[in-house]
């Protein structure tokens, strides 16, 4: 089988490496502008624009529809508080509001996948809660300091310097990282027959 990573994330990479999946990087060159308000719908629509986006140019390139030995994978993933959805820091002040949000709260992760396999695309998402401990300023402005916030979905890397202020998870924890690995497991599986 030859798998398809549709994302330029280091951190779905690693992912997928460490489930020992044999893959290719084809970064989507997709509009992730999205109106809807639910963020488990929002991130199915993003990682499906991702999605089609590498599955039509592989097809304008020649790739049969009924290709049976490839699969694209896309993700989307998004942090939302307060019914404020908390994307990727524009700069240093919006990351220190970030996490001024987020700390001694909970807060939840939503990510998405979109999944082409022999010409059909079926999308899903995961959703995790986590826990921030009450942070003072200075572990706030230690924290940006790392310049880990920058880059990432709520302004932080679970897997990272933030995992000294996490004090609880329920659900996936590879879903806060980026990819709901459980739920790609079963989508392949259930959906499309594919073992990993």
């Amino acid at each position: 089988m030859k798998y398809i990573l549709a994302s330029a994330s280091p951190r779905r990479k690693e992912i997928l490496s460490g489930l020992g999946l044999d893959f290719t990087v084809l970064v989507a060159d997709a509009d992730e502008t999205c109106d809807l308000t639910d963020p488990g719908e929002r991130v199915e629509f993003i990682s499906l624009k991702k999605c089609l986006a590498v599955s039509d140019r592989l097809l304008s390139e020649g790739m049969d529809p009924a290709d049976r030995d490839t699969v694209i994978i896309a993700s989307d993933t998004l942090v939302t508080l307060d019914g404020e959805f908390l994307g990727k820091p524009q700069d240093e002040a919006d990351a220190i509001r970030m996490i001024d949000k987020l700390e001694g709260r909970t807060h939840a992760v939503a990510s998405g996948i979109a999944v082409w396999h022999k010409g059909r695309t079926v999308t899903a998402h995961e959703l995790t809660e986590v826990t921030f401990a009450p942070m003072s300023p200075a572990e706030i402005q230690a924290y940006i300091a790392t310049g880990e916030p920058f880059g990432k979905a709520g302004g932080y890397a679970i897997q990272g310097h933030a995992s000294r202020y996490v004090t609880g998870i329920r659900g996936d924890y590879f879903n806060v990282v980026g990819l709901p690995v459980r739920r790609l497991y079963e989508t392949l599986r259930l959906v499309f027959g594919i073992r990993l």
